[in-house]
C-alpha cells in the first residue's frame, strides 16, 4: 500500500520519435529534477548512456559533453547534440512507464511502482519503419515481457515478438542491454561493446 507521501509522477517528457526511427530505446522512467544535466532523455549526469555511444560511434566517451565557453568540458550533456545525433541515425526514446511512484527518494529502478505502463503499440504506430525495441535495464524489460507476454532475451540478445496496432501487425526484434547505470555491475567499456553490436545490426 502506498504511502500519502509517495505521490504519483507524470513523464515529464515526450515521446522522442524521429522520421524513419528504426530503433526504439525504452529506459524505466527518468530520475528526479534535480538530477538532471539536460532537457532529455538519460539526462543524470552519472548516467553513462551518452558515454556508451560517445564510444560506439565516435570512439570518445565524451563526444556528447557540452562544453563551458572558455572550451573546458562542462558536467552536463549537450542537449542539441545528443537530439540531433539520435535523429540522423533513427534512434527513438522513451520509457516504459508513464506513470511511477517512487517508494524510495532516489532514481533506482528496484524501488520504482509502476502506476501506468507505457501504450507501446501505439508509439510503434508513429514510427512504421521502426524494426527493435531496445530495453535499457531490467525494470524496463520486465514490463516488456509483462506486456507482450515473451521470453525474457539474455542480456545482449534478442527474441522476436508480434505487435498488433490500431492499423498493423508487425515482427519486432526485443533486444535487452545492460542498464546504463553505475550501478550495474560491468566496465563502461564492456557495456559499449553490447550495444555496439546491436547498433552494427539495427542501423
Amino acid at each position: 500500500m502506498a504511502k500519502q507521501n509517495e505521490s504519483v509522477e507524470k513523464h515529464p517528457l515526450k515521446p522522442f520519435l524521429p522520421e524513419g526511427a528504426r530503433i526504439l530505446m525504452l529506459g524505466s522512467f527518468p530520475p528526479k529534477r534535480e538530477r538532471w544535466s539536460m532537457d532529455f532523455f538519460y539526462p543524470n549526469w552519472i548516467n553513462d548512456m551518452w558515454r556508451i555511444w560517445g564510444l560506439v560511434f565516435f570512439d570518445d566517451k565524451e563526444h556528447f559533453v557540452a562544453e563551458e565557453s572558455d572550451g573546458t568540458k562542462a558536467k552536463r550533456f549537450d542537449r542539441e547534440r545528443c537530439a540531433g545525433f539520435a535523429a540522423e541515425k533513427g534512434i527513438a526514446m522513451y520509457d516504459t512507464a508513464c506513470e511511477i511512484r517512487r517508494l524510495k527518494d532516489n532514481a533506482s529502478d528496484k524501488f520504482l511502482e509502476v502506476v501506468k505502463a507505457t501504450d507501446i503499440s501505439a508509439l510503434l504506430e508513429d514510427i512504421p519503419e521502426c524494426a527493435a525495441i531496445v530495453t535499457t535495464g531490467q525494470k524496463a524489460t520486465d514490463v516488456i515481457v509483462e506486456r507482450f507476454g515473451c521470453e525474457e532475451p539474455a542480456v545482449g540478445g534478442f527474441t522476436e515478438i508480434i505487435i498488433s496496432g490500431q492499423n498493423s501487425t508487425r515482427s519486432i526484434r526485443f533486444w535487452r542491454m545492460p542498464s546504463s547505470s553505475r550501478a550495474y555491475p560491468l566496465v563502461l567499456e564492456k557495456k559499449a561493446e553490447y550495444y555496439r553490436k546491436m547498433f552494427e545490426k539495427e542501423i
